[in-house]
């Protein structure tokens, strides 16, 4: 629950209305209506129209569909959120990211690839990678070879 400055509360994530506690284990693929916190293990894939917490014991390996993530444990797989996905610094992430936005915390692990996205689910443009070939532009302000000292324009 978060309070805005005039003391009114809102709550950012929605209904939380699934948990897997500490010690839990589930295998298997789980579609919630609302937000889902996971303190225990999942092996899985996950679909949710809201928000996952996934606290500083818990262990995901599979996909997650969301709209907001909050990642303070471990996660091996593929996140794709059409929202924000921060990763708190405790997290442990291994795979492959799709986000609006995103956070990383200082002390946060992140292996993997990370694309973000428009809202409209458009890809952002990147800037080329070292592999992408750039061509340079021709340099006219050398001198020419065939007449020292003259600059040519």
């Amino acid at each position: 629950m978060f309070k805005e400055k005039d003391g009114s509360s809102f709550d950012r994530m929605g209904d939380l209305n699934t948990l897997i506690g500490k010690g839990s284990q589930f295998e298997g693929n789980l579609n919630v209506q609302n937000s889902l916190r996971i303190d225990g293990k999942l092996k899985g894939n996950i679909k949710s129209s809201d928000s996952i917490i996934i606290g500083k014991e818990g262990d995901v390996e599979g996909d997650i569909e969301v709209k907001n993530a909050v990642i303070g444990g471990k996660v091996k797989g593929k996140i794709s959120a059409t929202g924000k996905v921060t990763l708190e610094s405790s997290s442990v992430f291994f795979g492959t990211m799709r986000a609006t936005k995103l956070v990383i915390d200082e002390g946060a692990v992140f292996d993997g690839t990370s694309h973000m996205k428009e809202a409209n689910n458009k890809s952002t443009p990147h800037p080329p990678t070292s592999r992408t070939k750039i061509k340079e532009p021709e340099d006219n302000t050398q001198p020419s070879k065939s007449e020292p000292g003259k600059e040519v324009h």
